[in-house]
């Protein structure tokens, strides 16, 4: 296994993670503070509940993408091109911005080093692509 594939695989396993995170705030989990800036407290309401699905479904998707993009698994598209790779480090260099900026204290101590792993990651998999 190449850095590359390695690299794939723990941002893989870290959006799992995410993934996870959203499903159960979908589901009700008392979470909310630690998400969209602390914006939605507790449990989310439906509306917000609706956008955490669809938020695991695009990471779930990205999570294919990056994983495709070096081999580790056979996306149905094929191979991710090398500009998609890009796009979700460019994505995730906004969104570790965001974490950063959060005023949600417990969003920063969480999801920043997530992101900024998961930045990595797509980094190396993308240079390799």
């Amino acid at each position: 296994m190449d850095l590359a594939e390695f690299a794939a695989i723990v941002f893989g396993i870290m959006t799992l993670g995410v993934v996870g995170f959203q499903l159960a705030l979908a589901l009700g989990a008392p979470w909310g503070a630690y998400a969209m800036g602390g914006a939605f407290p507790g449990r989310y309401p439906v509306r917000m509940r609706v956008v955490a699905v669809v938020q695991a479904v695009i990471l779930a998707i990205i999570a294919l993408a990056v994983l495709s993009a070096v081999g580790v698994v056979a996306a149905p598209w094929g191979v991710t091109p090398t500009w998609v790779t890009w796009g979700v480090a460019a994505l995730l260099g906004v969104g570790l911005v965001l974490n950063l900026i959060t005023p949600s204290a417990g969003e920063r101590r969480i999801w920043a080093p997530v992101v900024a792993v998961m930045l990595a990651c797509s980094i190396v998999v993308a240079v390799s692509s």
